[in-house]
């Protein structure tokens, strides 16, 4: 992990881009899975699952019996954990329904806004070496209480060419039945035209590498609705001289373990924090069963030492970190000067990984600069706002002057006429 010591001004945007496919290469490849499940439907998933992830599988559906039965692969403590996750997302997400609107904007004009739910929506869940069960908490869970008519979930085969049983547990607890093995380019294809086994959605959701990313951001421009360009995971950390070396290694290294293309960065005005906490993160490094994965995430992550922590949050803002911690002493007073983050983490105790397993918030968040104009997945990400108006008698004889008006301005006639024939009608009846 590269220092970088007070960089000049011009070399700090430099500084905030991210590692990438060839692009050209990338798309192709996206363009050619998609054009093969629309034609050819199950046989051409099967064939890129054998193809990318070596499994020959013979049906894409999981069977609701084995999902079940899933609770009795994994141990009860990891059971007991899920249950403990569940109930603090479920909590927090609840919370964000939100009641209808009803304004009552000139007398007898009434405006309201209403919520309703996406009806098909498929949530991609990251597996193989790394199962995400988390996942299906963070997408299953506001999915459910959005009211979501139909839920579908894709996730790629590990070596044994099954799902990870921890991901169909959390699937059943949260209440999911239509469970599909597929992961990858073909996963988001499927859900975005549909199979003979897997249904089409109107909005998909979920984390991945650069491919499904990509993917995703292909079929959003077939006409399908996703969350958020998510891709590689990222962190940066603000460590000031009250921060524990110990604790900011920990944390950026539970990011570098998540994949080859992560990144993480670390900003200080200390350079005694810098260096304190990259030999704490060597010798943490060491004893990680994901180490060299986490080495090649390294390769591309810096610590940056920069004048003061006005200067660090400037930096951050720029950058806009998926995860963003504050491992300073005076948190409360620059936590307001944050404007693009996916989620922030305050304080020496609020490690990153709390938000992404029990705390209750998303860890389903804009990675790649989004940050600076998308949000993290949150019940309303699973609503449409429906607004409705009612006006009455003396409602349209109070605006409606101005309506015509304004529609004749703009040459629309027909508008202007659509009021103007109410206003007669009503002062007809008057007479």
């Amino acid at each position: 992990m590269k220092i970088i010591k007070n960089p000049k001004e011009k070399d700090l945007c430099k500084l905030t881009q991210r590692s990438s496919l060839k692009q050209n290469d990338l798309l192709q490849t996206v363009a050619e899975v998609f054009e093969n499940v629309k034609t050819k439907g199950d046989r051409a998933v099967k064939m890129y699952c054998n193809k990318f992830d070596k499994v020959n599988l013979k049906s894409l559906i999981y069977n609701e019996n084995l999902i079940k039965d899933s609770a009795g692969k994994i141990s009860p403590d990891l059971r007991n954990a899920i249950v403990l996750a569940k109930n603090n997302i479920e909590k927090f997400h609840a919370a964000q329904l939100q009641p209808e609107l009803k304004v009552e904007t000139s007398d007898g004009v009434f405006c309201s806004l209403q919520t309703r739910a996406i009806e098909k929506v498929g949530l991609y869940i990251p597996g193989g070496s790394a199962p995400l069960f988390s996942t299906v908490l963070m997408l299953g869970i506001p999915a459910k209480i959005a009211g979501c008519k139909e839920i579908v979930l894709c996730s790629p085969p590990g070596k044994n060419g099954e799902i990870h049983p921890a991901i169909l547990f959390a699937a059943n607890l949260v209440g999911i039945k239509e469970v599909f093995c597929v992961g990858g380019i073909q996963a988001i294809a499927a859900m975005c035209y549909g199979t003979e086994s897997i249904p089409k959605t109107y909005k998909i959701f979920g984390p991945g590498n650069q491919y499904v990313t990509a993917a995703k951001m292909y079929a959003q421009n077939l006409g399908i609705a996703i969350d958020m360009p998510a891709g590689p995971s990222e962190l940066l950390i603000i460590a000031d001289n009250s921060s524990v070396p110990e604790f900011v290694a920990a944390d950026l290294l539970s990011q570098a373990e998540h994949g080859d293309d992560s990144q993480v960065i670390l900003l200080s005005n200390n350079l005694l924090v810098i260096e304190n906490s990259l030999l704490a993160l060597k010798k943490q490094l060491k004893v990680l069963p994901r180490k060299e994965i986490a080495r090649k995430a390294l390769k591309n992550s810096k610590a940056i030492l920069l004048e003061n922590l006005d200067d660090c949050i400037s930096f951050s803002n720029l950058y806009c970190p998926e995860h963003l911690i504050l491992a300073i002493k005076d948190f409360e007073k620059y936590s307001a000067k944050i404007i693009n983050a996916g989620s922030v983490f305050l304080g020496n105790f609020s490690c990153e990984s709390a938000g992404d397993y029990a705390s209750g918030t998303n860890h389903t968040l804009p990675t790649n600069g989004f940050a600076k104009n998308f949000s993290g997945v949150s019940v309303h990400c699973f609503q449409k706002f429906i607004s409705f108006q009612e006006i009455k008698k003396q409602g349209i004889m109070n605006i409606g002057k101005a309506v015509e008006i304004l529609a004749a301005a703009e040459n629309l006639e027909a508008h202007k006429n659509a009021v103007s024939v109410r206003l007669k009608y009503l002062e007809n009846d008057r007479t």
